[in-house]
């Protein structure tokens, strides 16, 4: 508990005092916010707003990690996981920078994007397998929930799409002031009681490193609500790429190193609304040629009909943390289920 406490106050710390020091630092330098033509027409005033701001959350998040580790040693699983975030957010750097310095809304194309997330996600996937040993059935709560193994190369298909999926996810996510990272705090808080859980019972849970795990997680809640405190509407600075393909990885990674990967739609399932409401849109206009929302990703359509942003903003958060409650109620259910104590 200690490390967890450590992990999450110092981030938080650091991302609270950091994030002001970024701002000014990108202002100077006039590294601020293409907004898209098509966009809503409240988000034109949005425009040089400081961005990359993912590169505050992805230091006080390791910066967290590190610390709560001065006492403790750390793990080749949670090294390996922390690694994988920081190389998703580099792509997302990568695509930030473009934007910038392009004078324009759209970075890198989304061949050269998705071949990032793809090389990032393999690289994960194989180490995750072939050198950290991680279980290869598929597994719901717990590693051996369904009985069902997948094999080495199933398991690398599954978690390369996870990555993939979850950093285009969250970064779907991510249109509207202190929208994403808000929601991701609640998602990492599941992360970190998992993780906690299963240090407690690792009879039923066989796993070593999940206390490192939950320190990752408690480290990335302190740095997405330090950043918040920042990024909340009307928002001084924005994550960016950066930041959402980092939080993206996190989530993926953190479900495939906690053995909960059918539990992360769950945990996850306010990308997941997001993420089908765009996918909804573009085959309803391709196959009948109309559109069910006034604008994808959902959160736009409730701005476009008549909803103040932060209205917004605070209904999905209220989403967000009941989709926790509610993947955290699956979770002991399965765990009283198969001979927890209460």
């Amino acid at each position: 508990m200690k490390d967890l406490l450590i992990g999450g106050g110092v981030a938080l710390f650091v991302a609270i005092l950091g994030t002001p020091l970024l701002i000014s630092e990108l202002r100077v330098r006039h590294i601020g916010q293409q907004i898209r033509e098509d966009g809503p027409a409240g988000h034109f005033s949005k425009a040089g707003t400081p961005t990359m701001g993912g590169l505050a959350i992805m230091g006080a998040a390791l910066v967290g990690y590190a610390v709560a580790h001065v006492s403790t040693a750390f793990t080749t699983r949670g090294i390996v996981g922390m690694l994988t975030i920081c190389a998703a957010a580099l792509v997302g750097f990568i695509d930030d920078w473009l934007k910038v310095t392009r004078q324009r809304s759209l970075g890198l194309n989304k061949r050269a994007k998705v071949a990032g997330e793809l090389v990032v996600a393999l690289a994960f996937a194989l180490v995750a397998v072939y050198w950290l040993r991680v279980s290869t059935e598929l597994s719901f709560t717990r590693y051996d929930s369904l009985h069902l193994q997948l094999g080495k190369a199933g398991w690398v298909i599954m978690a390369v799409l996870f990555i993939v999926g979850g950093t285009n996810a969250v970064n779907l996510t991510d249109g509207l002031d202190g929208l994403a990272s808000g929601s991701s705090a609640f998602t990492f808080a599941a992360f970190t009681v998992i993780g906690f859980f299963q240090v407690k019972h690792t009879g039923l849970y066989r796993n070593p490193a999940s206390l490192d795990e939950a320190v990752m997680a408690a480290s990335l809640i302190g740095a997405c609500a330090g950043f918040l405190w920042w990024n909340a509407a009307p928002a001084r600075i924005f994550m960016g790429d950066t930041g959402s393909l980092g939080i993206g990885a996190a989530v993926a990674v953190l479900a495939l190193l906690e053995n909960v990967d059918l539990l992360l739609p769950v945990i996850g399932g306010l990308y997941v609304l997001e993420t089908l409401s765009v996918i909804v849109q573009v085959a309803s206009y391709r196959l009948f040629g109309r559109r069910v929302f006034r604008m994808a990703p959902v959160h736009h359509h409730f701005e476009l009909a008549g909803w103040p942003e932060t209205t917004v903003i605070v209904r999905f958060w209220i989403l967000a943390g009941l989709f926790t409650a509610l993947a955290l109620g699956v979770f002991y259910a399965d765990f009283l289920a198969h001979g927890g104590a209460a």
